[in-house]
């Protein structure tokens, strides 16, 4: 109840505390459902409550209350933002800056904002547990400035939200004092990086303050304008108000948007949201497992990895182990920023993967996974002398060198990096699985698949709808590998076709949710249905010179010629004329008899 009143009436539990005479964490502890107001405070909440306008008569439905969020990750129910409305406040947040057509341009201006929200509201939070247990928020706040293990992430003073938005003042030592928000902001996410050192390179990517020509990137006014849209009550990001994976899908529609605007450089760390569950649906993450990404963009594989493995398992505890590498810089604080949104723990490391995988054991070999996900840029173009030099020998002995394209030597480097009971699922450019073959001359990428194939490592391919991409309107496919088949499946490639899955978009199509678990389903049923799926074996995979491609293979449920009914109606009506003359002709024929 407590909840719907503070929406209704746009307040925060502060100013909720003392419209009823009574601490901050007493109004915590009451929402949280970790004790129950006494009748004196019940007769007042009631009041406060058709004050906000709402129906509390006798047979009014009872207001939902916020389930407790606990100390770690645990589901919330109840009231919260929809994701439609979080999207909006960030979408609007984003178009404040410079408007929508030049909002991507910003999108490292506005991340770390949407991040030091979420590290603020997490520690208002921590503090008021604290303060349940201290009996003040003041002795709360002196614990955690003391000791900082107390709580996930310590905030100074000048880096909570209260005071940057101006709610709250703060004292500034002589001469600190910002001259406005913008200088604020740079020195609070400064102040934030120097009391937590882990966070480094992922929230102070940016100055706030940076000038060119005399005149501020952005200005302090647009930035306060942001300040004021994320401070509205409705989008508050604690604990008890979203979900990890909420906020992080609302994170992932900014950079979606973003990609929208800025094409194929954005397109690039950007895999869309659904065939990222896919992924995640068709590899089945079991708990405990090591899950590793080595082109992780922003992370959201790897996410969407843990995500799915709670879904199936909902009663473990145990997370998935993650570990992601990313080359560009932008993209590696990205990740780092997604896996704490997420409340996730993500092992990121920075660097070339094809030249220097970072992940080793003691001995300087490839570390290897339970799972490996990824979506490397596609046709990338790889010099073959550095391959042959490969001091990891990840091409040599698994099929070959390829020329020109390497789609295949990222396939060959996700072997490397599987367990001997690995598997793996690989976002890939169509011809990967069809460049090479029926040619009458040598082809490294045909004779590496069959390489693959001969050994039994390729579980299926999943041939996707086209225009789902950002950085390109053709289709992809999923490559699944598979070091230790089921007996059911060994020997055979299950082939899926699920371009008859996709829903029309603008300005990309998409595979809505019903879609993404129909296809996994028909992946892992292991059985040929006319039109989306053929399981084929080696010798079959043999005789089209290795041509994986579903489309070769599955044919096309609507591949009849439709016309229009007017033309079907005439030729009937041309027919029924024929048959009478036939009748006529035949009943002549018969009076002669």
């Amino acid at each position: 109840m407590l909840r719907v009143i503070r929406d209704a009436m746009g307040i925060t539990q502060e100013q909720l505390g003392e419209k009823l005479g009574v601490s901050f964490a007493t109004v915590n502890r009451w929402e949280n459902e970790q004790n129950k107001p006494q009748k004196a405070a019940r007769e007042a909440i009631r009041a406060l409550a058709v004050e906000a306008g709402l129906d509390v008569g006798e047979d009014a439905a009872p207001l939902p209350v916020i389930a407790s969020p606990g100390r770690r990750g645990r589901r919330v129910a109840g009231q919260a933002p929809s994701t439609k409305s979080m999207e909006q406040m960030l979408w609007d947040a984003a178009c404040s800056i410079r408007g929508e057509k030049d909002a991507p341009k910003f999108k490292d201006y506005l991340l770390p904002m949407v991040f030091l929200k979420r590290l603020s509201d997490v520690f208002d939070d921590e503090i008021a547990r604290l303060a349940e247990d201290y009996g003040s928020r003041e002795t709360a706040l002196k614990i955690a400035a003391a000791d900082h293990t107390v709580v996930r992430f310590y905030l100074p003073p000048e880096a909570r939200w209260a005071i940057i938005s101006g709610r709250e003042r703060f004292e500034w030592p002589k001469d600190e004092a910002p001259r406005d928000i913008g200088e604020h902001l740079t020195k609070a996410i400064r102040a934030v990086v120097k009391q937590n050192p882990d966070l480094d390179g992922t929230i102070n990517v940016v100055d706030f303050a940076a000038e060119r020509n005399g005149e501020r990137d952005i200005n302090p006014a647009k930035l306060r304008e942001v300040v004021e849209t994320f401070s509205d009550p409705r989008y508050r990001l604690g604990l008890a108000d979203v979900e990890p994976d909420f906020l992080g899908r609302a994170y992932e529609y900014l950079l979606r948007k973003f990609a929208e605007g800025s094409g194929q450089s954005a397109g690039e760390f950007f895999t869309p949201t659904e065939v990222g569950f896919l992924m995640a649906y068709l590899l089945r993450p079991r708990p405990g497992e090591e899950v590793h990404d080595y082109a992780c963009g922003s992370a959201g594989l790897l996410i969407k990895q843990q995500i799915v493995c709670r879904e199936l398992d909902p009663l473990s505890k145990v997370p998935l182990k993650l570990f992601g590498q990313e080359l560009m810089a932008e993209s590696f604080a990205v990740a780092k920023m997604n896996g704490i949104i997420h409340d996730m723990a993500v092992e990121i490391a920075r660097g070339d993967t094809m030249i220097n995988p970072k992940f080793k054991t003691a001995q300087g070999d490839i570390r290897t996974y339970d799972v490996v996900v990824a979506n490397p840029m596609w046709n990338q173009p790889f010099d073959p002398e550095r391959l042959s030099a490969d001091p990891f020998d990840r091409f040599r002995t698994a099929g070959g060198v390829t020329t020109g394209k390497g789609d295949w030597a990222w396939l060959q480097h996700t072997l490397a990096c599987m367990k001997p009971n690995g598997r793996a699922a690989v976002v890939l450019d169509t011809g990967a699985v069809t460049r090479g073959s029926g040619s009458k001359n040598e082809d490294r990428e045909r004779n590496i698949r069959k390489w693959f194939v001969d050994r039994d490592l390729i579980d299926g391919v999943i041939l996707l709808p086209d225009n789902l991409f950002y950085n390109t309107s053709a289709a992809g496919i999923i490559v699944l590998l598979n070091k230790r088949k089921p007996e059911a499946r060994k020997g055979k490639i299950i082939l899926v076709n699920a371009s008859k899955r996709v829903k029309k978009g603008k300005p990309k199509n998409y595979l809505p949710d019903e879609a993404v678990r129909a296809i996994a389903k028909l992946y892992h049923g292991s059985e040929a249905i006319e039109g989306e799926v053929a399981v084929i074996d080696k010798a079959r995979a043999a005789e089209a010179d290795y041509n994986l491609s579903p489309s070769r293979w599955i044919g096309q449920a609507d591949d009849l010629i439709g016309r229009p009914v007017k033309q079907i109606l005439t030729d009937i009506l041309r027919l029924d004329d024929e048959v009478l003359k036939v009748d006529a002709t035949l009943a002549k024929l018969l009076a002669g008899v």
